[in-house]
């Protein structure tokens, strides 16, 4: 991670999909939302889409001829899904943390307060997505915000959004400076 001028630590993204089995629920996508928020992530980019079946199984790729590869395919195209670029100091390790595991029944007994823990159904209907590393976290942005470009985004947007303050655009669904106030984000 990179250390801006000055000390302070620059704000890291990371991706963050919320499924089909949360976006099809109004209020489980509000309460996802609001613990993104709430955790203190910027909600730097969003958008919502129908995912083609072409494009999951290369998103997955990697969990090609595993037992649960199809299931998981079809499940992500079966319906709307939201995508978020979250930033924060240490966004993919704070983000992996509050979804809590993979496995639900094992989020349900060890992480009950996390997002899967929550809000998950089964392994594959598990609620939300996070990047497993800031590797794959650019690898899978380029997937679903093909137009983002993050060395723009840290060389332009990235300082001010730190140094805030910040608000939330509940419009647009994502963070904007709010040049109206004053004082420093606590990201």
């Amino acid at each position: 991670m990179a250390f801006p001028p000055g000390g302070a630590r620059a704000l890291q993204l990371t991706l963050a999909l919320i499924k089909p089995d949360a976006v099809a629920h109004p209020l489980i996508l509000e309460a996802v939302r609001d613990r993104i928020l709430k955790h203190g992530f910027l909600i730097v980019r969003a958008r919502e889409l129908l995912w083609a079946r072409e494009d999951c199984r290369a998103f997955y790729q990697e969990h090609a001829g595993r037992f649960f590869y199809q299931r998981l395919v079809e499940f992500m195209a079966s319906g709307p899904t939201r995508a978020y670029i979250l930033a924060r100091v240490d966004a993919v390790r704070q983000w992996r943390a509050l979804l809590g595991p993979t496995k639900v029944f094992r989020a349900r007994h060890e992480a009950p307060d996390s997002i899967r823990g929550s809000y998950g159904l089964t392994d594959t209907r598990n609620t939300v997505h996070g990047s497993d590393s800031e590797v794959s976290a650019h690898r899978e942005m380029a997937a679903f915000f093909p137009d983002f470009s993050p060395q723009h985004w840290y060389r332009e947007e990235e300082p001010h959004l730190r140094r805030g303050p910040t608000r939330y655009d509940e419009q647009e669904g994502v963070h904007r400076l709010d040049p109206g106030r004053s004082g420093s984000n606590p990201a």
